[in-house]
């Protein structure tokens, strides 16, 4: 084991931090939507995720620097194109900055005339519902209007390195039932 260092005032070394949050395995998101001349647009993420069931909503993080964002941001709507295993080169593609992103990519469109790539494992178009500055980046907290199952394993990211997810054979334990408190 290795211990990372807090300094006195509580900071931590960027490096550290990447180090440790590298650890934990996301899974790679395309964010695309369409400009208003419309072009499509998009960028990589690796902290999309489901926030809750009832209403339907989902968030990501996005660096403030990001020259895409505010582009998809005042459409209000995009498509999380989860990304498969066979989709690296789109994730490159889509990790560039200062290019046309999708030269050379092949994508048809949504519901909301977002780009939709094919091969992806799913397809979530989305409404932006708030954007939330924290830190040196903004969560996007977003309602689910559509859902679609693609095909093909999630791309995953973990610890600088690309991989998919390796199933085993054991099966989860069973949820434990909630017991609601009453009153007497």
């Amino acid at each position: 084991m290795t211990a990372i260092p807090v300094a006195e005032d509580g900071s931590i070394t960027t490096a550290d931090y990447r180090q440790i949050f590298g650890l934990l395995p996301t899974g790679v998101v395309a964010i695309t939507g369409t400009s208003s001349e419309n072009k499509p647009v998009g960028f990589v993420v690796g902290t999309f995720q489901s926030l809750s069931m009832d209403p339907p909503l989902a968030a990501f993080s996005v660096d403030k620097g990001s020259s895409t964002w505010p582009t998809i941001r005042t459409l209000e709507n995009f498509t999380a194109n989860l990304l498969s295993t066979e989709q690296l080169h789109v994730c490159k593609a889509l990790s560039r900055r200062g290019v046309d992103k999708f030269e050379g990519l092949e994508y048809d469109s949504g519901p909301h005339g977002n780009p939709r790539i094919p091969n992806s494992t799913a397809w979530i178009d989305c409404t932006v519902l708030y954007e939330i500055v924290a830190g040196d980046h903004y969560i996007i907290v977003a309602t689910i209007t559509g859902m679609e199952e693609g095909t093909g394993d999630a791309l995953v990211f973990r610890g600088g390195k690309f991989g998919e997810f390796d199933q085993w054979d054991k099966p989860a334990p069973a949820p434990k039932p909630i017991v609601e408190e009453t009153t007497s």
